[in-house]
């Protein structure tokens, strides 16, 4: 009777010794390698909202904002690729901390322009970089070959989880 994959003895190396064990399954070494992304990303957004004293969210939104004066609720939100009712909550924060001060256009009224106030300023000098978080710096310096089979294979990922595509808007710093 053959014996079960996970009963099978270890066979016996030439020289008489049991060899290593199997390495960790796939699954177990990705699933850390999940945790390990998380983890840089949390710490690097705990570090900038312990020194900046705002969160990573809002002080991307300052350096897009620092980058590109006058700058609107929609274009932040392409800058930051979020949706842009997730920028306008961005932006309403800031403004309410005397961060960001957003002006109507006289041509248009509806159209808001973003300026950073001097407190604003102050933030981001305070707060370490890279401003985008850590991850979006990093996936950057990867090469076209493996950015597109890290996004082909977290494709085939998401599709086993069923994820809400909507939660592809919201910004890491805000997770």
């Amino acid at each position: 009777m053959p014996l079960q994959p996970s009963r099978q003895r270890r066979r016996q190396s030439p020289a008489g010794t049991v060899p290593p064990p199997d390495p960790v399954e796939p699954a177990a070494r990705v699933l850390r390698r999940f945790r390990s992304v998380f983890n840089a990303v949390k710490t690097h957004f705990q570090q900038v909202e312990k020194k900046a004293g705002v969160g990573g969210a809002q002080v991307w939104a300052l350096s897009v904002i620092q980058q590109q004066p006058d700058i609107g609720v929609g274009g932040l939100a392409k800058a930051m690729d979020v949706h842009q009712t997730t920028a306008s909550n961005l932006v309403k924060a800031m403004v309410a901390s005397d961060l960001v001060v957003a002006r109507r256009q006289a041509s248009d009224r509806r159209a808001t322009q973003l300026r950073l106030t001097p407190a604003g300023a102050r933030v981001l000098k305070k707060a370490p970089g890279p401003f985008a978080g850590v991850l979006p710096q990093a996936l950057a310096t990867l090469d076209l070959e493996t950015l597109t089979r890290l996004d082909s294979d977290l494709g085939k990922l998401l599709e086993v989880l069923q994820a809400d595509e909507r939660g592809a808007g919201i910004p890491l710093a805000q997770m």
